[in-house]
């Protein structure tokens, strides 16, 4: 009986510790700047309750922007690790919107889901105050870990943006967390839920066009997950499917994207 205890009191333990490093398992927040060459941009900042959220408008050197991409990264990083993904939109003539959540880059204070998810709208609702953004047709761009909260953004304001992109995305947080620690699997799925996800989300952006990238290779994120949130999505809905590492896709498909994303500025 005594041993039963112990064991239960073990696992109560092992859930509740869990649960408190949940968030600390998936942010991993980069504080250096790498410098942005060969780009127009201009730097911002949105104050969220005692802290605040910075990032950076890359903007076309000529003529006016086609349409605005607001770009959300990974768990790693900052906006300027991920200018490889941007720069050939930039070069297409996109206006690009990059955002470093909380403890990301110059931003303050520290990431959580539920944090994120409340900054994400604040930023998708400051953005759309600039005329220069507001003028022009918006696509949602999630990469990896940021394809969550470009889902919940574009289920929340569908009828404002023209078109989703999830580049390497997670199906939810639950499910990554499994992926990464496959002997807690049963833990995790009983008592780690997410407070939204990719998954659910997906299934309420009928009318939305929506890009899904992924690549079989990838080890980071694992291609079921990204073929399980296409699944999941409500028309109209492609799937590009490339050979390479995670988020590998703008380095030899940057042609097919931009192409993808401009049929969706024109429906």
């Amino acid at each position: 009986m005594k041993t039963k205890l112990l064991f239960s009191a073990l696992f109560l333990m092992t859930v509740c510790f869990f649960k408190a490093q949940m968030d600390d398992n998936f942010y991993k927040p980069g504080k250096t700047l790498r410098p942005v060459e060969n780009l127009v941009y201009e730097d911002f900042s949105i104050p969220v309750e005692k802290d605040t959220i910075t990032g950076i408008i890359l903007k076309p050197k000529s003529g006016k922007a086609k349409g605005t991409v607001l770009f959300f990264h990974g768990a790693g990083g900052n906006v300027t690790s991920y200018l490889f993904m941007t720069k050939p939109l930039v070069e297409n003539n996109f206006q690009v919107v990059m955002v470093d959540f909380r403890g990301y880059g110059k931003s303050t204070g520290k990431p959580t889901h539920l944090n994120i998810a409340s900054d994400g709208q604040i930023f998708f609702d400051k953005m759309m105050q600039r005329p220069e953004i507001a003028d022009t047709k918006i696509i949602l761009y999630g990469a990896s870990m940021g394809s969550q909260i470009a889902a919940h953004l574009a289920k929340n304001n569908k009828t404002k943006i023209a078109g989703l992109v999830m580049d390497g995305s997670l199906s939810s947080f639950t499910d990554i967390a499994m992926y990464y620690k496959p002997e807690l699997k049963e833990v995790i799925s009983r008592y780690v839920i997410s407070p939204y996800s990719a998954k659910e989300d997906l299934q309420d952006t009928e009318g939305l066009p929506k890009l899904f990238i992924h690549s079989k290779d990838d080890k980071d994120v694992p291609y079921e997950e990204g073929s399980e949130n296409y699944a999941k999505a409500s028309l109209p809905k492609e799937f590009l499917e490339y050979s390479g590492k995670h988020l590998e896709a703008m380095n030899t498909q940057a042609g097919k994207i931009v192409s993808a994303i401009e049929k969706m500025l024109n429906k």
